[in-house]
Formats: structure tokens, sequence, C-alpha cells
């Protein structure tokens, strides 16, 4: 059981699971939704502290469970149980390609793919040659001043981004204008770092509102969850 943020008050129960990752094991935390949809959650770099306990990757969780979708996060190779070790964002495509493998053993058939930081870099480069694998992509400060982006191919594929206006790893600015490019909608947080200590309740609230207006929280017959 692990406890949500500042800006719920209830527990969320998540089980704690494993799964064959090519020649590794991969572990997180899942939680079966009311409907068909499903968010993989992808936490920031590995060799910077990075694992999925971050806040931000627990905020995109509660405001998923509250939609009534399925959540996975789960351990880039190399952290906590998952094995292996850091790939510099080769492997850990292969990684995320498996997370989503999971869970649609688990039922889910509609995938929301959330990057936060390096897990955004990452899912950036895996959506290139994979667009169709998802129905959506939701990136949290994808660091454009520290990983080489390539938006080129994620027209349409990533629908929602944000950024703090003062976050020293991506420039608000830059990002609005690939936002433009790949067609995707953005937001950017007032006096807000590459952390979100203390706004994750802002952030919960932008996810949600782009979550409920995308209809991400509805089933394939059109149904809310």
């Amino acid at each position: 059981m692990s406890s949500r943020g500042d800006h719920l008050n209830t527990m969320i129960v998540e089980e704690k699971v494993s799964w064959k990752n090519g020649l590794f094991f991969a572990e997180g935390l899942w939680r079966k939704g009311r409907g068909e949809s499903g968010a993989v959650i992808c936490h920031p770099h590995p060799l910077m502290g990075g694992s999925m306990y971050n806040n931000v990757v627990e905020t995109i969780r509660d405001v998923f469970t509250d939609c009534g979708c399925s959540t996975l996060r789960f351990n880039f190779r190399g952290v906590g149980a998952s094995t292996g070790n850091y790939d510099e964002g080769k492997g850990e495509q292969q990684d995320i390609l498996s997370a989503c493998e999971y869970m649609k053993s688990r039922g889910v058939k509609k995938i929301i793919l959330a990057g936060y930081s390096f897990g955004a870099w990452v899912a950036s480069r895996l959506l290139k040659d994979r667009p169709s694998m998802i129905h959506s992509a939701i990136f949290v400060s994808p660091p454009q001043k520290y990983f080489d982006f390539d938006w080129r191919g994620l027209e349409d594929t990533v629908g929602f981004m944000v950024c703090g206006d003062s976050d020293p790893f991506c420039d608000a600015d830059d990002l609005k204008k690939n936002a433009k490019y790949i067609h995707a909608q953005m937001k950017i947080f007032p006096q807000t770092d590459h952390f979100y200590a203390g706004r994750e309740a802002l952030l919960a609230k932008y996810l949600s509102e782009y979550i409920h207006e995308k209809k991400l929280d509805f089933n394939e017959n059109g149904v809310k969850v």
C-alpha cells in the first residue's frame, strides 16, 4: 500500500508485480481500474535518483486512478528490483515496451504513456518507431536542454505536455514551439522548477482536466468508467 500526495486524502492499494523483460526482470506497482484504459508511467533519470516512487510519478498515478484508469508504474533496468544496468536510453525503450505488453496482458486495451523528465525522453524515442502502440502520450518536463529530442514523427501522438517556467532542463518557450509542431496541448507552471515540490496539486489539476477533455477515461464504447 502506498499513500497519495497531499492533494488527495485516501489510500491507493497497488499490487507489487514483476515480469520478464528480455534477459531481465522488471518490477512495478499495478492497480486495476474500472475501465479499459490504463497509464504506463515512466520515472526520471536512474542515475540521478529517479524511481517509480518519485513525487511526480505518484501524482500522475493518483490522477489516473481518480479517473478510473488502471495504472502501472515501474522501475527502469538497474533501479530497485528491476535487473540489468543503465543503458543510456536504449535498453530503457525495451523496458517501456515490456511494461506496455504487461499492461495489455492484464486486460488494458487503451494505453496512455506518461513520461516525466528522462522517462519522457525515452518514451519519445520509442514512439517515433511505434506510434500505434499507444492511444496517447503525456510528457511532463521533457529535459530538452539535457537530451537531444527529435520531435519528428511524434505529431498527433503526444497529446499534452507541461513544464515549469523556471525549469533549468526544459525551456518553456522552446517546448511551446515543439508542442505546436506536434499538435500537442501545453501548460506552463508559474514559479515552478523541474521537480514540482509543492506543486503536485496544480499538476494533478492540469492533468485531470486534460484527461476529462480528451475522454481518456472512457471505454471503447464511449462510456465513462
